[in-house]
């Protein structure tokens, strides 16, 4: 059987379903979802929210650009009027950022610029996790296939420190084509996306230097072979691997140091 066409309806099913059970099996009463105005955060709150149970989205601007607040916005107020399970909150971070910034010593190079996005994230990360301890809630990671286990395009233990991910089995173009099955609001359908960890407005295209597309076609011709490959294709590819390697302790579980018994133990 050739599979072609992304059954958005039957998908979008599948996962409520999914999601209805974890919750039962974990004996909490609903969601917390943090809300960024981009494509995974808002198909992951919609999907939540059509379970019926308690559903918090959650905005957590720190220096955050307008348009990506405004996005954000609209989406939760969406959610707000057709779900009644539906709560927004707003929690800004940005002085508690700020006062962190300036507790670390200071560098002057391109890892204190990184370092500092990571926190915003772990930061978000922190607050979700308060949230959802006082609301008897789990966290809901919004990472997609590409993000999470192709080029690990996320923060350790920021976004990606989450109870369970709805949505990393999808690829970023079927999250799109989800989010249009699912009423989206179509500012968010057509931004381009972006972490939002850098108060600006730079696009996750830029940071990578790829589109989700692009990567896309390369996780799934990664074993292949390499001749027929546009200049293109085998830039991409570089790409693609590269990420993937730097990536890869994120992707899999923390080493533990194992201590063989003749080490623990003065042998009798």
């Amino acid at each position: 059987m050739i599979l072609t066409t992304f059954q958005a309806d039957r998908v979008a099913e599948y996962i409520i379903d999914w999601l209805k059970r974890y919750a039962d099996q974990s004996g909490q009463k609903g969601w917390v979802i943090g809300v960024s105005g981009g494509i995974d955060s808002a198909v992951t709150s919609a999907l939540c929210a059509r379970t019926g149970l308690s559903t918090h989205v959650v905005e957590l601007p720190i220096h955050q650009h307008p348009d990506q607040v405004n996005r954000a916005r609209l989406h939760m107020n969406q959610l707000t009027k057709t779900f009644a399970a539906v709560r927004m909150e707003s929690i800004d971070l940005t002085a508690p950022y700020e006062a962190f910034r300036l507790a670390l010593p200071q560098q002057e190079d391109a890892s204190d610029g990184l370092a500092l996005a990571n926190a915003r994230a772990r930061l978000r990360m922190t607050a979700l996790y308060a949230l959802a301890a006082q609301r008897r809630a789990l966290v809901v990671g919004t990472g997609n296939k590409v993000e999470d286990f192709g080029v690990g395009f996320y923060t350790k233990y920021g976004d990606g420190g989450v109870d369970l991910s709805p949505i990393a089995d999808l690829m970023k173009t079927e999250v799109f084509a989800l989010g249009a099955h699912l009423g989206v609001p179509m500012e968010i359908q057509q931004a381009a996306p972006t972490d939002g960890l850098w108060g600006d407005d730079r696009t996750d295209e830029m940071q990578i230097g790829a589109s989700y597309p692009e990567l896309e076609w390369a996780m799934e011709h990664v074993e292949q072979d390499p001749v027929q490959w546009s200049e293109r294709e085998q830039q991409v590819m570089a790409i693609y691997q590269r990420m993937h390697q730097a990536n890869r302790h994120k992707m899999q579980p923390i080493p533990v140091c194992l201590i063989p018994d003749k080490t623990r133990f003065a042998m009798s």
